[in-house]
């Protein structure tokens, strides 16, 4: 799906940073967002899921993302739990490339958001 690495509203992060910010799925908190990017086409978020995957990370494509609260330090993703739970595992050592993307990619575009 074109719209997996975009998030649907550029205002969102115009200008702000959501690393800090509260990971809320549709069924309940997953989280806080440990790094974020911005680039058009390319823009995703990794979560550092705290005691709930066992001190797991996951990276969550931009499309995810409905909404942005800064008042709140809050994004909300159009994911359930398990759905966060059943992704790849974030590997903090391997670089963002074709390769890397195609991995999520291969997952996350089942969804529509």
């Amino acid at each position: 799906m074109s719209n997996t690495w975009s998030y649907q509203e550029t205002s969102w992060v115009e200008g702000g940073d959501l690393v800090g910010y509260d990971v809320e799925a549709t069924d309940g908190s997953i989280g806080k967002v440990d790094e974020a990017t911005y680039e058009s086409g390319a823009g995703r978020m990794v979560v550092d899921t705290g005691f709930w995957i066992f001190g797991k990370k996951r990276l969550i494509p931009a499309g995810a993302v409905t909404r942005v609260d800064h008042a709140d330090r809050k994004v909300t993703v159009n994911m359930t739990k398990d759905q966060i739970k059943s992704a790849p595992d974030y590997d903090e050592t391997s670089q963002w490339n074709d390769e890397t993307r195609s991995r999520y990619s291969d997952y996350y575009d089942r969804y529509s958001w």
